[in-house]
């Protein structure tokens, strides 16, 4: 996978551009990656309602629980589908709205330093082989990017708001993560405009 350092772009990504994001504080690179689950309707997997959610174009009337939902104004920088479709949302050098009110290593706001990163999925269901080879190839490539990041500082969201939110879940191997991270032959490119 190839990162243009300068748009912050994901070359194999979709790109659908979130309305929620701004930019990071000045002087403040990222320095943390966080894995989020989510499927909408809760458990259910296909559709364009996640895009819908993060563009805040989500219809209400769809289903009883975007009501509840619809008007959050909330994004990602990036999405890994169950087929293993990348998409992007913000550009990584900007500050995407995925974390809410969380804390990591005592810092606080993680939204300012962090790169937040979906996984189409829930607590309990186990993820696709696909998602966890993308988001291998996906991190390593982040890794490359940026010298600001580190492996050491991947986490998930039950970690840095817990209490609040569980996911990725115990569905989430982090041991089968962290292999397939370490495993020669994993390595991002970067590119620059032409």
């Amino acid at each position: 996978m190839k990162i243009n350092i300068q748009t912050g772009l994901l070359d194999e990504a979709r790109q659908v551009c979130s309305p929620h994001f701004n930019e990071r504080p000045e002087g403040v690179e990222p320095e943390l990656i966080v894995l989020h689950n989510i499927s909408l309707p809760p458990g259910e997997f296909s559709g364009s309602y996640i895009d819908d959610l993060f563009c805040h174009c989500l219809d209400p009337e769809i289903h009883p629980y975007f009501k509840t939902i619809y008007q959050l104004e909330v994004s990602a920088h990036v999405l890994i589908r169950r087929s293993g479709e990348i998409v992007q949302y913000v550009p990584f050098h900007q500050r995407a709205w995925h974390a809410g009110v969380s804390s990591y290593q005592g810092r606080a706001g993680c939204n300012d330093f962090s790169i937040g990163i979906e996984l189409e999925g829930t607590d309990c269901d186990p993820y696709e082989a696909i998602q966890y080879q993308n988001l291998v190839l996906l991190v390593q490539a982040l890794l490359c990017a940026y010298t600001s990041l580190s492996r050491a500082h991947i986490t998930g969201h039950s970690d840095i708001a817990p209490g609040r939110k569980t996911d990725p879940g115990p569905a989430f191997d982090w041991q089968l993560f962290f292999r397939q991270l370490d495993a020669p032959g994993n390595r991002g490119e970067i590119t620059s405009p032409q």
